[in-house]
C-alpha cells in the first residue's frame, strides 16, 4: 500500500483547505500521513480525517536557521518512512518538503500552488521569494497550480516549464462540498438569529467579507468604499468574518479605527462554521489582491450569494462577470463601490446573479470531481515509467 505524506506550513491549512480530502485518499488505497507545524487544529486533524499527524515546527515568514532545522528533520522522517509521494502545499511547506523529497529519491514529489506571497512584494524580498519559487519547481517531479490562470501566470514570469505544470480538473486545491454547503431550514433559522443579533432588519442589505482581515485582502478599499455608501444608503451593514493579522499585514490605522468604532460593520472574528453568515448576508464582496483558488466564493456561490471579486488568479474562473457575480481591478477603491451600489440599488439584477451562483459553482466545482481527478494523477504519477 504506497506511502502518501501531505505537508502544510500549518495545521489549518490541513483542517480548512484540504478537509475530507485525506480520508478519501485512503479509501482509494492509500496510507496517508500528514505534516505541519503544531496548532489547535491538530488534534481535529487527526480525529476527524482520522489519519496521523507528525509535527514539523514550520514558520510562515523567513526564519533560515528554523528552516535548516524543519529541511533536516524533513530528511530524517523520509528516511525513516520512505514515501511513496510527498505532496506539498504552502510556500515553505512547499521548498522545504520538495527539497527533503528530492534529497531522499521520493519517486513522486507533487506541489500545489495556490497563493503567490512575491506577486505583492518588491525590491530583494520579491526576488528572493520568486527564487524559492523556482527552488521549489526544480526539486519536484510536477508542479499543480490550482487554476488556469495562475498556470499561465507562472510560466509568463518564468517560475518553471508548462511541461511540469497540470491544473487538476477545472481548478481549487480541494473543491466544495455543495452538499453542506447548499441552503436548508436549520441554517436559514441560523441566518435569521444572526440578523437579529445584529440589529438587522429584513430590508436591509447585507454585504460579507470572509477571510484573514489584512490589507492584502483589500479590507482597506472595501471599508473605504461602505463608507462612502453608508452616506447614501443608512440601511446597509458590513460583516467582516476573519481574524485580524496585525503582526504580518495590518490594515490602515483609519480602517481599523472605522471597523472597531464605525456605525454598521460587524467584525466577529474566525467563525467555525460560515454558511449561517453567508446566508445572513445579501452579497459576498471578496476585493483580495492576490488568490490561488479562493474557497469562499465558491462557498458563498453554492449557497447562493452573487460575489464581488477581483480580477486575479482564481477569484476571475470561479466568477463570471455578469453571469454569478462582478469582476472588478484590484486596489480600485471607485470601481469597488461602483459594484456595491449598483448591486445594492438594482435588486433585479441582483436577484438574476444569485439564481445562477449554485449552478455555476455545483458543475464546476464539486470537490468529488477534484478527488477523483487527483487520484487518478497519483496513479498515474506511481506508474509512469
Amino acid at each position: 500500500m504506497p506511502l502518501l505524506i501531505r505537508i502544510t506550513t500549518v495545521p489549518m491549512s490541513l483542517r480548512y483547505l484540504l478537509q475530507g480530502q485525506l480520508p478519501y485518499m485512503k479509501k482509494r488505497g492509500f496510507r496517508v500521513l500528514a505534516m505541519s507545524a503544531d496548532g489547535p487544529e491538530r488534534e481535529q486533524i487527526i480525529l476527524e480525517e482520522g489519519v496521523a499527524h507528525h509535527i514539523v515546527p514550520f514558520t510562515r515568514t523567513i526564519t533560515p536557521w528554523q528552516d535548516l532545522k524543519c529541511l533536516f528533520m524533513l530528511i530524517r522522517l523520509f528516511r525513516k518512512t520512505r514515501p511513496n509521494i510527498v505532496h506539498t502545499h504552502t510556500p515553505k511547506a512547499g521548498l522545504l518538503g520538495m527539497c527533503a523529497a528530492w534529497i531522499t529519491g521520493v519517486p513522486v514529489r507533487m506541489h500545489t500552488i495556490a497563493g503567490l506571497p512575491w506577486v505583492e512584494t518588491g525590491g530583494l524580498k520579491r526576488s528572493l521569494l520568486k527564487n524559492m519559487e523556482r527552488l521549489t519547481f526544480f526539486f519536484a517531479t510536477g508542479i499543480y497550480p490550482n487554476s488556469f490562470v495562475q498556470m499561465a501566470f507562472l510560466e509568463k514570469n518564468r517560475i518553471g516549464s508548462k511541461k511540469k505544470m497540470k491544473v487538476i480538473g477545472q481548478g481549487s486545491s480541494n473543491g466544495i462540498d455543495t452538499e453542506r454547503f447548499a441552503p436548508g431550514k436549520e441554517l436559514m433559522d441560523r441566518a435569521h438569529d444572526i440578523r437579529q443579533k445584529l440589529g438587522i432588519n429584513m430590508g436591509d442589505m447585507v454585504y460579507i467579507f470572509v477571510g484573514r482581515i489584512v490589507k492584502d485582502k483589500g479590507i482597506n478599499e472595501l471599508v473605504s468604499a461602505f463608507g462612502e455608501l453608508r452616506k447614501e444608503h443608512e440601511n446597509i451593514y458590513l460583516i467582516l468574518v476573519g481574524p485580524f493579522e496585525d503582526h504580518l499585514d495590518p490594515v490602515h490605522d483609519k480602517v481599523r479605527k472605522e471597523i472597531d468604532e464605525g456605525p454598521n460593520i460587524h467584525a466577529v472574528g474566525f467563525q467555525e462554521d460560515v454558511r449561517p453568515w453567508l446566508l445572513a448576508s445579501d452579497l459576498l464582496v471578496f476585493p483580495s489582491y492576490r488568490e490561488g483558488f479562493p474557497n469562499v466564493p465558491m462557498q458563498a456561490g453554492a449557497l447562493g450569494l452573487p460575489c464581488i471579486v477581483s480580477d486575479i488568479n482564481g477569484c476571475n474562473e470561479i466568477i463570471i462577470h455578469n453571469e454569478n457575480g462582478l469582476i472588478i481591478p484590484p486596489k480600485d477603491g471607485p470601481a469597488l463601490k461602483n459594484a456595491m451600489q449598483l448591486l445594492t440599488v438594482n435588486e433585479d439584477y441582483r436577484y438574476k446573479l444569485a439564481t445562477k451562483a449554485r449552478e455555476s459553482i455545483v458543475s464546476r466545482f464539486n470537490r468529488k470531481l477534484v478527488w477523483e481527478g487527483l487520484a487518478a494523477e497519483y496513479e498515474k504519477q506511481l506508474h509512469r515509467d
